[in-house]
């Protein structure tokens, strides 16, 4: 699925050719993704002009000039490119298409159609179901020591499921959790209440090097996940713990190690992380 980093990557590539535009005409090639798009969408698209375009957690948000905004989840396989044209033939897969006043063309595809569109108020978006639960962003000046030691405070889960936790901090997914965790010689084991002082501050700042690391390198490519120019990222190169089980630490030379939390993969090194 893509995580922060990526649909950042997305965001600041949708930005760059769209901001200013309009969209001269919306396609909709299916009534649903994973919930059905919203009555009257491609005529409540169609001629509004973008304002801005921004991230909150893992959605993409697009704000338009009459006080909308449109709500964008990529799901596990989903992607948003924009082609200088149309394409003369679309992918089976492309589900909703934009065209763009100067001949551009924004295509969401989606395989697996786990992805989501809605269209809400501007000022009624911090009250969206998908939005209002969610926790602090970890890129922004008021998440550091302080606060996450105090969100994890007297919790008695592993931490890396408690950092994964979108009510707490949002969008650090598992492959960044795993990474920023082995950066601040943490045990993903460690239960989350024992990151205080010192090592909530490690941990921080762990979290906020990782992720803007994946970011300036376009995000990790897993299976179906591109950037909007269509390119692929290649944090996974920069790996140091994720997807490495077996294989020798970068620091000591001893075997990375692999376990299941919450259903999830986790890697460390057990001797470098306590």
């Amino acid at each position: 699925m893509p995580e922060l980093p990526e649909v950042e990557t997305v965001c600041r590539g949708l930005a760059l050719k769209l901001l200013g535009r309009r969209l001269a005409a919306v396609e909709q090639r299916r009534p649903n993704l994973r919930f059905p798009l919203p009555p009257d969408f491609v005529a409540r698209l169609t001629g509004r002009r973008i304002e801005a375009i921004r991230r909150r957690a893992k959605y993409i948000i697009i704000e338009l000039d009459d006080g909308m905004v449109l709500l964008v989840h990529l799901g596990m396989s989903g992607s948003m490119v924009v082609n200088e044209r149309r394409p003369a033939l679309l992918d089976r897969h492309d589900h909703v298409v934009f065209d763009i006043d100067n001949g551009t063309c924004v295509r969401f595809n989606d395989a697996r159609r786990f992805g989501l569109m809605d269209l809400v108020s501007a000022a009624e978006l911090d009250h969206h179901k998908l939005i209002r639960g969610l926790g602090l962003e970890p890129l922004s000046r008021d998440f550091d020591g302080p606060a996450l030691a105090a969100m994890l405070k007297g919790r008695k889960t592993p931490v890396k499921l408690a950092i994964m936790d979108q009510r707490l901090v949002v969008g650090v997914g598992n492959i960044y959790a795993s990474e920023a965790l082995f950066r601040a010689g943490i045990s993903p084991k460690r239960l989350a209440g024992t990151i205080q002082g010192e090592r909530a501050a490690k941990l921080a700042a762990a979290i906020k090097t990782v992720l803007k690391e994946a970011i300036k390198a376009g995000g990790s490519s897993l299976r179906d996940y591109v950037q909007a120019n269509g390119e692929l990222g290649y944090f996974q190169h920069l790996w140091k713990v994720y997807d490495r089980d077996g294989e020798p630490c970068r620091i000591c030379g001893g075997p990375i190690r692999k376990i299941t939390q919450g259903a999830r993969s986790t890697f460390y090194c057990p001797k470098d992380q306590r």
